[in-house]
């Protein structure tokens, strides 16, 4: 076969490393645009295990409530209420707003430099900036699954670019009077990064 690329393997992912993946996933699309009916039926389809009595274990069946009694209508509105608006959104989804307090730099620069040392690029027609908190959970999932970064690769992205941020996300949509359904997507989110901390921390 003149011409042929030589097969390459690609090592499974650990069922941990694997769920990790899909839960940042998750985030990024819950808050990147409203769930649909389908997505609203999958998370009901998959149900719960009822084993993880933590904080994840119980933000994950609150959420799963909330889809239960959720109309892809409302959520809807609430979605375009909370991180869109009509002039200003009532939370703001981009993260460098709530780091640069913590930071003498630019950390969407930052943040710019790194996903092109990674490769990453946005694509085209993508209005968000790429701290949107949607962009970089999925930057975390596709470090994990597709690029298969290092443990001490992903604790540095994920301290530098989402932790203190997407913490304090969390907790402005939390506070927002209009979030309904997006605060149990928030604390189920805040539940998991905090999670990940404390994971990062043992390294």
């Amino acid at each position: 076969m003149s011409g042929a690329q030589p097969l390459q393997f690609v090592p499974a992912l650990p069922a941990e490393e694997s769920a990790r993946a899909n839960l940042y996933g998750l985030i990024a699309r819950l808050f990147y645009a409203p769930p649909d009916e389908n997505l609203i039926s999958e998370l009901l389809a998959v149900g719960d295990a009822g084993e993880d009595r933590g904080p994840l274990g119980v933000a994950w069946r609150a959420l799963l409530e909330a889809c239960s009694a959720v109309s892809p209508a409302a959520v809807r509105d609430e979605h375009l209420v909370l991180f869109v608006g009509t002039g200003k959104s009532e939370v703001t989804p981009y993260l460098s707003h709530y780091l640069v307090r913590h930071s003498s730099d630019s950390p969407l620069v930052g943040l710019r430099q790194l996903l092109d040392s990674w490769g990453i690029a946005r694509r085209e027609g993508v209005a968000e900036y790429e701290d949107h908190i949607a962009g970089v959970c999925e930057t975390m999932r596709f470090a994990i699954a597709v690029q298969h970064r290092s443990d001490e690769e992903q604790k540095a992205f994920f301290e530098r670019f989402l932790y203190r941020g997407g913490m304090a996300f969390c907790d402005a949509v939390s506070a927002s009077p209009k979030a309904v359904f997006y605060r149990r997507v928030a604390v189920f989110a805040r539940a998991f990064l905090e999670l990940e901390h404390e994971a990062f921390g043992m390294l």
